[in-house]
């Protein structure tokens, strides 16, 4: 059964930076494709990123190609986006999720980026 739990929100001013975590359990996390998908206020879920299970391919949306970097350790069960730049449209809850849907993920990780 797929368990995944996403860290490492908060609050930042535009142009600041944040990592967010996801540890994963009950599935075979290093043979898994594995994507980030957000969900702002009002709006549907919207895909981020993706990254193969061996770290490449990397894919992103163009709304954050060039600032964010998706990244995975499969020693640790874990998948990472690092986001740099931030800009108020990035506020969202943040989900990392077996496909593009948001299939299996979990409560999400709240971002905010306001001054």
């Amino acid at each position: 059964q797929v368990h995944l739990v996403e860290s490492g929100g908060g609050l930042v001013q535009p142009g600041g930076s944040l990592r967010l975590s996801c540890a994963a359990s009950g599935f075979s996390f290093s043979n898994a494709f594995m994507h980030w998908v957000r969900q702002a206020p009002g709006k549907g879920l919207e895909w981020v990123s993706g990254i193969g299970f061996d770290g490449r391919p990397q894919n992103y949306a163009d709304s954050v190609k060039g600032r964010f970097t998706i990244s995975r350790d499969n020693a640790k069960n874990t998948l990472y986006l690092q986001m740099i730049n931030l800009k108020p449209e990035d506020t969202a809850q943040y989900y990392c999720a077996t496909d593009k849907s948001g299939t299996g993920r979990g409560q999400g990780t709240q971002v905010t980026v306001s001054s």
